[in-house]
């Protein structure tokens, strides 16, 4: 069995070599369970901390399994917030083919779901870019949007503006007009893609703040209590997921305006598989605003592993 360490996961997933291999994947038959969420009470800490579960096969080719733990107070201690292994197995003889960094993993196909998700739902001349949030997504998903539109400037922000500054170092090597900002205010108006991906449990993107044309991809609030956009965000806009039950279950973005009646299921056109079987046709016009919520997929795992395996094998 290859044990894959986190360097190696990050130079096999390429962008959009993954953005095209999510969306091939969206589009075909990738068996996906439920996936298991636990909240596992830890009184050495704020918040719970998480235990996530995510299998997916293909008939007769691979399978695989993401175990995760989601500890939200971990930056304090200095620890990543998310930890974990991902183990691909072949479903024909049931033998273990690799276990490789989740965490890695994890960041950057999630980072191609909301790139694919760009290539369907934003403008293809956006060329700003407001990403709000510091953590170990923020420079993959810059990367990511990089890769599918023609992003030249990019504002960071996030509660420590050194951290922001850090983001801007480590995406030198895009040659982006890359800036820490002190205000999600001052320039959410600039941008034509927002993303964001925080642990907030309160919303950072107001509708109220929005203009015309804008796509906001929206990865962090991954609790149903935990929210990053406002209702007025939802209420002015399109609305897509990555998938429907996950999206509508598990994210207190989307779970909270529907219990409460804010929005209705009707009201969220299409998620990836719809867009990438092109059971639903996509048009949008200058004007209007889309947004994209993810919560993350098991189907993308599998497929991001499978990409791992292969780079390994060839090396």
């Amino acid at each position: 069995m290859l044990t894959i360490n986190a360097d190696t996961v990050n130079q096999a997933l390429t962008f959009p070599k993954l953005v095209n291999a999510l969306q091939d994947s969206f589009a075909s038959g990738i068996t996906v369970p439920p996936r298991l969420h636990f909240d596992m009470a830890n009184p050495k800490a704020e918040r719970e901390t998480t235990l996530l579960m995510m299998p997916a096969w293909q008939a007769g080719e691979v399978a695989g399994v993401k175990i995760v733990t989601v500890a939200p107070g971990n930056g304090s201690k200095g620890l990543p917030s998310i930890q974990g292994s991902y183990l691909l197995m072949d479903v024909d003889t049931g033998a273990m083919i690799a276990m490789m960094d989740a965490p890695a993993l994890t960041a950057r196909r999630t980072a191609a779901a909301s790139a694919l998700a760009s290539r369907f739902l934003s403008r293809e001349n956006s060329e700003t870019l407001l990403m709000i949030g510091t953590g170990t997504l923020s420079s993959k998903l810059i990367e990511a949007h990089a890769s599918v539109r023609p992003i030249k400037t990019v504002y960071i922000w996030g509660r420590d503006k050194s951290k922001a500054q850090a983001i801007c170092q480590k995406v030198s090597h895009l040659n982006l007009d890359c800036q820490a900002v002190d205000s999600i205010e001052a320039y959410i108006a600039k941008a034509d893609i927002v993303s964001c991906a925080t642990l907030s449990k309160e919303p950072l993107v107001f509708g109220k703040h929005l203009v015309a044309g804008q796509h906001l991809d929206m990865v962090g609030s991954y609790r149903p209590d935990m929210r990053e956009m406002d209702d007025d965000c939802l209420t002015k806009a399109r609305l897509f997921v990555d998938n429907f039950e996950g999206a509508l279950r598990e994210t207190g973005d989307m779970a909270i305006p529907l219990q409460q009646g804010v929005i209705s299921k009707s009201q969220i056109e299409a998620d990836l598989f719809s867009l990438c079987k092109q059971e639903f046709s996509m048009t949008r016009s200058n004007d209007e605003i889309t947004v994209f919520k993810s919560v993350g997929h098991a189907l993308e795992d599998l497929t991001a592993a499978k990409l791992v395996a292969d780079f390994v094998k060839k090396l």
